[in-house]
């Protein structure tokens, strides 16, 4: 099992608000994928990874139009 730093972005869909809400966490996950699926259990989600060059995991989870975005950083 992987030790990561997560950071949660969510998007604001609120008119004339630019701000994201953004938070920090600890994870231990062998797939960070995986993991944010396990986050979203029950619900309708499209989720996609992308792999960076400098070897961090970005997830991008689609629920009914509101994006989510999470960075795992191996600690």
């Amino acid at each position: 099992m992987r030790s990561f730093e997560m950071i949660r972005e969510i998007e604001n869909s609120c008119s004339n608000n630019q701000m994201r809400d953004v938070f920090f966490e600890e994870v231990d996950c062998d797939s960070p994928a995986e993991y944010v699926r396990s986050l979203h259990a029950g619900k309708n989600v499209e989720i996609t990874q992308e792999e960076k060059s400098d070897g961090s995991i970005v997830v991008y989870v689609n629920i009914e139009g509101l994006i989510q975005k999470y960075i795992f950083t191996e600690i």
